[in-house]
């Protein structure tokens, strides 16, 4: 931002300013802690899919039922376009071509 001459200065929290001099300490500082968050909120996620997966839980997207999977193969045979049928059935066009590879 500092290269298209944007500062900021807060009013809630006045430590949070990029006008004075220490202004480039503390937009790396925060930044700093962004990262660090962002890290362990994935480290959090990652064990508790873990956890899930270690306790026997099917993680993902609920398959399609073997019905579905042939109406998606007639309706492709009749003609009709991925995104079409995905429209007709209520699903995503990549759940469609997921059953037609």
């Amino acid at each position: 931002m500092k290269d298209h001459g944007v500062n900021y200065k807060s009013f809630t929290e006045p430590y949070l300013d990029s006008l004075g001099p220490f202004g480039d300490v503390i937009v790396s500082m925060l930044a700093t802690i962004a990262a660090q968050d962002l890290i362990k909120i994935s480290e959090n996620t990652k064990a508790a899919l873990a956890k899930k997966k270690a306790a026997g839980v099917k993680l993902g997207t609920p398959g399609k039922s073997q019905a579905q999977i042939e109406q998606i193969r007639r309706l492709k045979g009749g003609g009709m376009s991925n995104y079409a049928i995905a429209k007709a059935m209520d699903i995503s066009a990549s759940t469609v071509a997921k059953y037609l590879a």
